[in-house]
């Protein structure tokens, strides 16, 4: 699949407010995007890209979860070349839970809310769009734990897992539209969800400027930083030495 450039294109992002998001955002800008559709549950959240951006980034009120606003987002961007969703849940990921032990599914359930069926939704409405625009790219902002479990974080990781798989499925149904579909799969990153986590961290400015850097050679997975890249080495190396390793962070 070609590579896109995100240079006079114009891009919508979910989850642009903070973190990784708002990174997209400020670094789109940066390497001159056309336009930017920065997405957030609450407006009011996005003052500073909208300073940063003046005129070239516009607001719009979306949370993936509900198909209304997802909708209406759709019909106030038909012009989107980009898509990148963004926009993910990980609660208290610094907390460790059982999923034998536990019957509150509340917390799993918003993980695949966000993290699965909100790439679903935001897919569907927008895969017809970048169509009509002669192709583009969907760019679905996962997670290492979906390419190996955390054991510390089920829901997380199951989220991440099914969301991992419906990306490789985009990739093949929407390449006949002549759009890239590239999953991301970023390690510790240092953003509000990660900020317990004792790891080291790369920061949201270098995971964007690596991630659009890798669009515009067509790439389809994308390890944007050296956490990421380390932990798809020993993956390929040895995946149940992986797996092991990652279970004794609770069995300890």
């Amino acid at each position: 699949m070609p590579g896109i450039d995100i240079k006079d294109k114009v891009i919508l992002i979910t989850g642009a407010n903070r973190g990784i998001g708002k990174a997209f955002v400020l670094t789109a800008l940066a390497q001159g995007a056309k336009k930017v559709y920065a997405c957030s549950r609450d407006e009011a959240n996005l003052a500073e890209v909208l300073e940063a951006g003046g005129d070239k980034v516009l607001p719009i009120t979306l949370d993936v979860t509900n198909q209304e606003q997802v909708d209406a987002a759709a019909s106030q961007a038909p012009d989107v070349e980009i898509l990148i969703n963004n926009a993910g849940v990980g609660a208290n990921l610094d907390k460790p839970v059982s999923a034998s032990a536990s019957n509150d599914e509340k917390r799993m359930q918003l993980e695949l809310n966000v993290n699965y069926f909100g790439i679903v939704k935001m897919v569907r409405a927008f895969a017809g769009i970048l169509n009509n625009n002669g192709g583009g790219a969907i760019v679905n902002i996962l997670s290492i734990a979906g390419l190996s479990n955390f054991p510390f974080a089920p829901g997380y990781s199951a989220s991440k897992h099914a969301a991992h798989a419906i990306t490789q499925h985009f990739r093949a149904e929407l390449a006949r539209n002549n759009t890239l579909v590239a999953g991301v799969y970023p390690g510790p990153i240092d953003t509000d969800m990660a900020k317990d986590l004792p790891l080291d961290k790369t920061s949201p400015e270098a995971v964007a400027e690596h991630v659009y850097a890798e669009i515009a050679k067509g790439s389809e997975d994308i390890f944007p930083d050296p956490y990421a890249q380390g932990f798809v080495q020993q993956l390929e190396a040895d995946r149940k030495a992986l797996e092991k390793a990652s279970a004794a962070l609770i069995q300890n």
